[in-house]
């Protein structure tokens, strides 16, 4: 009879103490704090990674690195110097009206912090426009990585008949016949030659300078346990393990570069957007969107790729419910069905509490680095 109540004795007192030991990595901040700001990511617990996600090559968020500028293109003082003259030019449009720093003004941490852009006679974009802020850190460039370059990025606009509408080549004779961009063209290449991949080159090479200061979270997990506070330090935990907000952000440039069908292609509606699927025609890619960086997060509003979501509470508590893709009745049976798009395993119902929505808002928040005052240049005569 003693043997026989001893055993479920010792069965509550494990599952008790398991929950305990449970609640304690959430209660027990101090220690927290410690370990991530040890300046040791070794130390840290373990993040709740899918069985999808690559063990092998998945890197966990830190502190933002150098950019290293690529051979093929390689920084120089004038280069940059021209690519920043010709981000703020609206003569590479049709209209002479609108200039890529049109839909990514610096004031406004590089995007516009509208729903979608306005480009040329006042049309909508099709998507929200991202930051260039740290996009020297992406692998490929817009929501759907149909550009697999800044250089490459740099040429879309121009021609898109949303954005500046105008012809590549009739761009480039306008620059060229801009005497005073001659002097700026031989600084950076050696020679006055004006060409598209020159301009699309002298872009690129400045969007790489436009890069975050370092945030507190840079400098807490560098070393300085100050910088963030108990709510921000759950938020952290949070993002990496019950959040599970680590599968797609992840690296220091906090996304994997990578696609996810994030549930919000809105089968059928008037906003309907099949993302990757677009540029490959790959079923398997249908829904798809590239992971967008939250560095600056907080000032990168209005957020995901249509732009439907006006607070960082909207986006995390749809993240919290799972991401639901719900298609209207009405869209159903009419041939169109096998373009239905599956949402990413990795989405699941997250069942946050209140008090850990708020302190992953908190933590998001701590990506974001002080506003440097951008100098707009004078435009060549």
């Amino acid at each position: 009879m003693r043997n026989n109540l001893i055993l479920p004795l010792f069965i509550c007192v494990f599952i008790c103490s398991c929950k305990t030991e449970h609640k304690n990595e959430y209660t027990n901040i101090a220690d927290l704090k410690a370990i991530y700001s040890s300046g040791d990511i070794t130390k840290w617990p373990a993040p709740n990674l899918d069985s999808t996600v690559n063990k092998e090559t998945f890197k966990d968020i830190g502190a933002l690195p150098k950019l290293q500028h690529p051979e093929y293109n390689p920084f120089s003082q004038e280069k940059s110097k021209l690519g920043k003259t010709l981000f703020f030019d609206p003569r590479l449009s049709v209209s002479g009206q609108i200039a890529c720093a049109s839909c990514h003004n610096p004031e406004l941490a590089w995007t516009d912090n509208s729903t979608r852009s306005f480009g040329h006679d006042r049309q909508t974009g099709a998507r929200n426009s991202m930051t260039i802020l740290n996009s020297g850190f992406a692998h490929s460039l817009f929501w759907d990585g149909r550009a697999s370059s800044l250089e490459d990025q740099a040429r879309f606009p121009i021609g898109d008949p949303l954005e500046m509408n105008e012809k590549l080549n009739i761009a480039v004779d306008k620059i060229a016949e801009i005497e005073g961009y001659k002097p700026l063209f031989e600084a950076a290449f050696g020679n006055d030659t004006i060409s598209l991949e020159r301009i699309q080159f002298a872009i690129a090479t400045f969007e790489r300078t436009v890069n975050s200061y370092k945030t507190r979270f840079d400098k807490f997990v560098e070393g300085d346990s100050t910088k963030l506070n108990n709510q921000e330090v759950l938020g952290l935990h949070v993002f990496r393990t019950k959040g599970r907000c680590i599968n797609c952000h992840n690296t220091p440039y906090f996304s994997d570069n990578q696609f996810h069908n994030d549930g919000q292609t809105l089968f059928g509606t008037k906003d309907e957007d099949f993302g990757r699927y677009n540029v490959t025609k790959n079923m398997d890619d249908i829904g798809k969107i590239r992971t967008p960086t939250l560095r600056e997060v907080a000032r990168t509003g209005p957020w995901m790729h249509n732009g439907h979501f006006p607070s960082l509470l909207d986006v995390v508590q749809f993240y919290n419910l799972g991401n639901p893709a719900v298609v209207q009745k009405k869209y159903l049976g009419k041939g169109r069905d096998s373009l239905i798009p599956t949402n990413s395993p990795i989405l699941k119902k997250l069942d946050l509490e209140k008090n850990e929505i708020e302190a992953l808002i908190a933590f998001m928040e701590t990506l974001s680095s002080s506003r440097g005052r951008t100098l707009i240049p004078q435009l060549p005569q």
